[in-house]
């Protein structure tokens, strides 16, 4: 990455505390997401995804980390009681505001309050992401300009790690259409990241790519779909698939700020190019599609 490429990166992640703190130090409603996404100069489709793999941590994760900041800050005035100081940085009460200080530093509000050495150690730590915008890892992005298609998808709600369940609801009904011989591609758009989201609300569309026109339409849940081409920054990545959203932070936060190009408004995408089933996690191969402007 070029240092001025870099820079400019960073001033958008420091934009972004910036705005956040200043809503949480007045007291006032954080920020929308429009309005974020405004002042990282990213498009509010991707804001978040961008925004974890700049930072390494979700935005919500960076709002608790800003509120348990400001919230150490009020407690060196001796004159602020932890009922006001809960309520001025966004809790609802003071024992929510105990409870994030002993889960996230060990201790409680009057503890840190009694010991100013801990507090400013502790606020020197919460002051910085747990990513900072950085030099780039050594990957081997390609950008490639790819043709639609259409695929039989159906939307899976739960865990990652049960997505071979959808996949053989797939195959079986490929089996039952006499078409499973014409499977020339296994494909997925993650609609939440499975590392942040509980499980019960992630959703994640599982598709297969036939080879040839579809003799009649599939049966709901499974529909028909195309999924959109154009061009992509392509990386290959070869381990367990519980790793993609690793990989796609790297492509997001190591090589788009110095590639001189601009996310679109469209989701990533994975190409599965081996079965879990028959193939060793570290040999896994799929290959991320991440969308571009042009």
């Amino acid at each position: 990455m070029k240092p001025d490429t870099r820079n400019a990166y960073a001033r958008r992640v420091d934009a972004v505390l910036a705005r956040l703190q200043q809503a949480i130090a007045a007291g006032a409603d954080l920020p929308g997401l429009d309005e974020l996404a405004a002042v990282a100069h990213l498009s509010p489709f991707h804001f978040h995804r961008v925004w974890r793999a700049l930072t390494g941590e979700p935005l919500g994760g960076t709002v608790a980390r800003l509120r348990l900041a400001r919230a150490l800050q009020l407690l060196g005035d001796a004159e602020a009681g932890v009922a006001e100081v809960a309520l001025a940085v966004g809790y609802d009460t003071p024992q929510a505001l105990a409870r994030a200080m002993r889960e996230r530093l060990d201790a409680s509000p009057s503890e840190l309050r009694d010991d100013p050495a801990r507090r400013a150690a502790l606020l020197a730590r919460l002051g910085r992401p747990t990513r900072a915008v950085g030099d780039p890892l050594p990957l081997q992005v390609e950008v490639v300009s790819l043709e639609p298609f259409e695929v039989v998808a159906l939307r899976n709600r739960g865990a990652f790690a049960d997505l071979d369940q959808a996949y053989g609801a797939l195959f079986d009904w490929a089996a039952g259409a006499g078409v499973v011989e014409s499977i020339i591609g296994l494909h997925g758009i993650p609609w939440g990241d499975h590392r942040d989201l509980p499980a019960e609300t992630l959703e994640f569309d599982c598709a297969i790519r036939l080879d040839g026109e579809l003799a009649a339409e599939p049966e709901m849940p499974l529909r028909r779909e195309t999924l959109a081409g154009g061009l992509f920054a392509r990386l290959r990545h070869v381990g367990p698939y519980e790793g993609l959203e690793d990989a796609v932070d790297g492509v997001l936060a190591d090589w788009l700020p110095g590639s001189g190009h601009v996310l679109r408004a469209a989701p990533i995408r994975y190409d599965f190019l081996d079965d879990p089933e028959t193939v060793p996690a570290p040999l896994l191969r799929a290959d991320i599609l991440v969308p571009l402007a042009g």
